[in-house]
């Protein structure tokens, strides 16, 4: 499969990204949290660049291989905090919207909200709304996996 196009993003965009990513790391969750949650939000949208790419960042914010391998099962593994597993719902009913989901129910928001800050919450939602971002790019383009930003 080849990708479809090749040429640089516009400026504007790119910059309007940093921008938006800025603010995520703002937030004050851990990288190696927010690497999760973009390699899970990637994993249910089959988006293989961005799951190689959130395995490569996370690998190095110190992620474990262990926990890199299994997050596509993390309910049913031991390698996950409460936390985590908060972020990791969230993540889940956040991606998966189609018809009839019942996307972010007030049980999952409220656990979620038990484990974060208001800005550690924004922070978390606009990454997995970033990371649906690329991974619709990303498919519509069929960017190949490989590479890293």
């Amino acid at each position: 499969m080849e990708a479809r196009m090749n040429g640089p993003a516009n400026p504007d965009v790119v910059t309007a990204i940093q921008h938006l990513y800025k603010a995520i790391h703002a937030g004050g969750v851990d990288r190696r949290l927010l690497s999760l949650v973009h390699l899970r939000t990637s994993q249910i949208n089959g988006c293989s660049p961005c799951v190689f790419a959130s395995v490569e960042s996370a690998t190095k914010a110190g992620e474990t291989a262990e926990r890199l391998h299994n997050v596509v099962a993390w309910r049913d593994t031991p390698f996950y905090t409460g936390q985590e597993r908060a972020a990791l719902a969230l993540t889940e009913a956040a991606t998966r919207i189609q018809d009839g989901a019942p996307g972010v129910t007030d049980e999952i928001w409220d656990d979620a909200a038990d484990h974060f800050s208001e800005a550690q919450l924004g922070a978390i939602v606009l990454e997995i709304a970033m990371t649906n971002f690329f991974n619709r790019i990303n498919r519509a383009t069929r960017e190949q996996a490989g590479k890293t930003w």
